[in-house]
């Protein structure tokens, strides 16, 4: 163990949810695991699944956190197969990242960030091997754990030549004000540490502009967000570093709570980067977290004992698990029971704000962008401007999602949603039984929901996708869509 580094730190105590959670997290990864090759096989099936380096470094977490007879042989294995993933290319934008899977090729002077590597797994892989040393540094062989310290290294020296990161990239600006100063300090880099803990505090002041991360209303990346935070609270390395986590972990979660939907079980839109429009149907890492402290039944995650959407995230489980979570009170209130009918309005940026209605039944979420931004496949963010969201009669959630537009302002109020759109815009709209005669230009009857359309748009197409029906309207500038709940239609 490095000089001056405290003996490893056991994690919090792990009550019944979040034994429950990592029971499932670890189901999904002994099912995945490959011995023949030290790594977990990903989610994907056929002839062209690969390994997941990202996720087989929590799964060594959470092997050494279960420590069942065989589970630290085969962490060990994991930590030094994963080593071995990690890409040495001094003065490449590449250097010190890892290889997403093994089967991929090594990035040459003709890759392209994201496409053929990317750069997120020095943080990814780096704060679960930071862990690894941390709470378990004593399982380590030390040759193994000088090994850890010089990917370490290399995450963080990559990283500073690349310089392609800003506080405002949020989920992985957390990650890397932790891994710098934890590096920082293991290294005996005390500039490090004094650099690292001035990133965070520029990301801690991003927040307090608005009280907001620009980065906004992520399912997914809040829970990234919330991980590196919590290394923040619980193991940065300075007085200031724990400061600043604790504080921004608590304003994060009274964000998240203000647009929470107990009784829905999903937070209200708009999302800035956001897999899927039901949290019941795909796992998101703040779903993950949520599970800590709420029971299976009430949390919003899909039945994690069946395959789901994005299920890789589940491997967030072991890494939050042994850092724990901390709600504050007012906020857990929202998460467990909901508070009654709101309306909710942030200011992202001096461009951009984001409001939302919370009815018993119904929640509603837009974005006014100043017409800067667009949603669909050419603003390859992930981007869900405009959404809607209903308890369905058969007691599951309908939802209608702004699918596809080239620019879009949006705003919510009690039972309407206004989109000021510029171009051909499609809704997507996903409710038990739809079928394309429920669809006129004027009104859509969905299964517990009426939406009445105002619009200024030339025509309309209706096409039926896997699970939903697409409705473009041609050459529309505006819409008022209007909600209401058809008389008697059972409430739950």
């Amino acid at each position: 163990m490095g000089a001056g580094i405290p003996a490893p730190a056991r994690p919090p105590e792990v009550d019944h949810r979040a034994a429950e959670l990592l029971t499932a997290a670890m189901t999904y990864a002994d099912g995945r695991w490959d011995e023949r090759a030290g790594l977990m096989w990903g989610s994907a099936a056929g002839p062209e699944r690969q390994h997941d380096v990202r996720g087989t470094a929590a799964y060594a977490y959470g092997l050494l956190l279960r420590d069942q007879p065989g589970d630290r042989a085969r962490a060990l294995r994991a930590v030094d197969v994963i080593l071995g993933q990690q890409i040495r290319d001094p003065g490449q934008p590449w250097d010190g990242t890892f290889f997403r899977t093994p089967e991929e090729p090594a990035p040459t002077q003709f890759s392209h960030r994201w496409e053929n590597y990317d750069p997120n797994w020095r943080q990814f892989i780096g704060t679960a091997l930071a862990l690894c040393l941390i709470d378990f540094g004593d399982r380590l062989p030390p040759s193994l754990e000088a090994r850890i310290d010089d990917a370490l290294r290399r995450a963080v020296e990559g990283e500073l030549h690349e310089a392609r990161l800003t506080p405002a990239y949020t989920n992985i600006a957390v990650m890397h004000a932790f891994l710098w100063t934890f590096a920082g300090e293991r290294l005996h880099r005390p500039d490090w540490v004094a650099k690292g803990e001035a990133w965070a505090q520029a990301v801690h002041a991003g927040f307090q502009e608005h009280g907001t991360f620009e980065e906004y209303n992520s399912p997914t990346y809040y829970g990234v967000d919330l991980y590196g935070l919590a290394l923040w609270r619980r193991h940065g390395p300075t007085d200031v570093m724990r400061r600043l986590g604790a504080d921004l972990e608590g304003a994060l979660w009274r964000d998240i709570a203000a647009f929470y939907h107990a009784g829905l079980r999903n937070m209200a839109g708009p999302y800035d980067r956001a897999y899927g429009m039901d949290m019941c149907r795909y796992v998101t890492g703040t779903g993950v977290l949520l599970r800590m402290v709420l029971d299976a039944g009430v949390a919003p995650l899909p039945d994690l004992r069946q395959p789901s959407e994005h299920d890789t995230d589940l491997m967030f489980a072991p890494l939050v698990i042994g850092l724990g979570v901390q709600i504050p009170a007012d906020a857990m209130a929202h998460f467990q029971h909901f508070q009654g009918e709101r309306t909710v309005s942030r200011t992202i940026s001096s461009q951009r704000v984001a409001t939302a209605w919370l009815g018993t039944q119904v929640m509603i979420g837009g974005e006014a962008t100043s017409l800067s931004r667009g949603a669909g496949p050419a603003s390859r963010t992930i981007f869900h401007p405009a959404t809607i969201h209903w308890r369905t009669p058969d007691g599951g959630i309908g939802w209608i999602d702004l699918h596809d537009c080239p620019r879009v302002d949006a705003r919510a109020a009690k039972d309407s949603l206004t989109v000021k759109a510029i171009g051909d815009s499609t809704f997507r709209l996903s409710a038990p039984g739809l079928t394309p005669a429920a669809i006129t230009r004027d009104r859509w009857d969905l299964a517990g929901l009426t939406v009445r359309v105002e619009t200024d748009a030339a025509s309309i197409e209706v096409t039926p996708v896997a699970g939903a029906i697409d409705v473009c309207y041609r050459a529309a500038t505006k819409f008022v869509l209007g909600t209401s709940v058809p008389q008697g239609e059972p409430r739950h």
